[in-house]
């Protein structure tokens, strides 16, 4: 009850974060839907429904993205395609980062937070599996995962690496900068409630407190890590503004990069200014917030940054090991 009643309590009577609370709390109640994305290194939309037809496993395409499949009553795990790296189980919302940060094939590609490999793997196929990708963590368990969905999925561009992603070091890969970096945050996790029904539980403001200062952390090691002209995505699966909004405000003031317009294919809200007693960069609004009741999905949150100063034109044009 904590963090609903946060939703609503901001100073100065500004408007609560959420505008219909009881659809919200509905939405939150109800299981998520289980998806699949079809990993396009191994096989197309067409492909895996021609599969999953075969089986007589039902599902239901995604209209907004040609490439989801929601399922019906079936584990995405037990069917063929999945078996043979067709599939990946992927959250709806979970592909929205990769999609904004849209790699070119050939480029350098950082994923900070890689583990356990949804979004790393479908940056994988967004760069045709070219280039270099860096996928990042510093948890060796879930960097096991990480490897087993890159074998399973045939990503054969990803590096894996363990360092802490807020002090990172380039030494020994041979070039000084990434073109494009994926900041997929660690963070309180309370848009996730429709699959953790337990995040509630055990919410509490200390945890997002001490999440958020790791979150600017990460985000300007990134920026930093960026070539001029390149692109940052910022995200983590919660409300919070302290995580979110709080987050770009402080990077925007700390690192010379825009946060810019990004057209979300889901139904959102753009970020807010104002929280409690503290105000953030207009810049700000161009982010993006995804709520479970718009969409029957879980919560998220997005921003899309371009770093700043003059673009290297050689290193944007550049393909690795061309």
């Amino acid at each position: 009850m904590a963090w609903y009643e946060r939703r609503r309590r901001r100073a100065r009577a500004l408007p609560p974060l959420v505008d219909d609370e009881a659809a919200f709390r509905a939405a939150c109640d109800r299981p998520l839907p289980s998806v699949v994305r079809v990993n396009t290194l191994a096989a197309d939309a067409d492909r895996v429904a021609r599969a999953f037809d075969a089986e007589s496993t039902d599902y239901e395409r995604v209209d907004w993205h040609d490439g989801l499949f929601r399922m019906a009553d079936r584990s995405p795990g037990t069917t063929w395609p999945y078996a043979h790296g067709w599939v990946h189980g992927q959250e709806e919302v979970s592909c929205l980062p990769a999609m904004a940060l849209d790699p070119d094939p050939g480029t350098r590609v950082w994923d900070t937070c890689a583990a356990p490999g949804s979004k790393t793997t479908q940056l994988a196929a967004l760069m045709d599996d070219s280039g270099v990708l860096v996928g990042n963590d510093t948890s060796l368990g879930r960097l096991s995962a990480l490897r087993h969905n890159a074998e399973r999925l045939g990503a054969t561009n990803l590096v894996v690496d363990q360092q802490d992603a807020r002090n990172y070091s380039l030494n020994g890969f041979g070039f000084e900068t990434f073109d494009a970096t994926l900041v997929d945050a660690p963070c309180s996790c309370e848009g996730t409630i429709r699959k953790n029904p337990d995040a509630f539980d055990t919410w509490t403001l200390d945890h997002v407190h001490e999440v958020a200062g790791i979150q600017k952390g990460i985000l300007r090691r990134a920026v930093q890590a960026t070539r001029p002209g390149g692109t940052v995505v910022y995200s983590t699966c919660t409300f919070a503004p302290e995580e979110n909004e709080a987050v770009l405000d402080h990077v925007l003031r700390e690192e010379d990069c825009e946060v810019v317009d990004w057209d979300c294919p889901l139904e959102s809200v753009p970020g807010v200014i104002e929280w409690h007693d503290e105000t953030y960069d207009e810049q700000v609004t161009r982010a993006t917030r995804v709520y479970p009741h718009h969409n029957d999905t879980g919560g998220f949150f997005l921003a899309k940054l371009r770093v700043g100063g003059a673009p290297d034109d050689a290193a944007a044009d550049a393909e690795v090991g061309a």
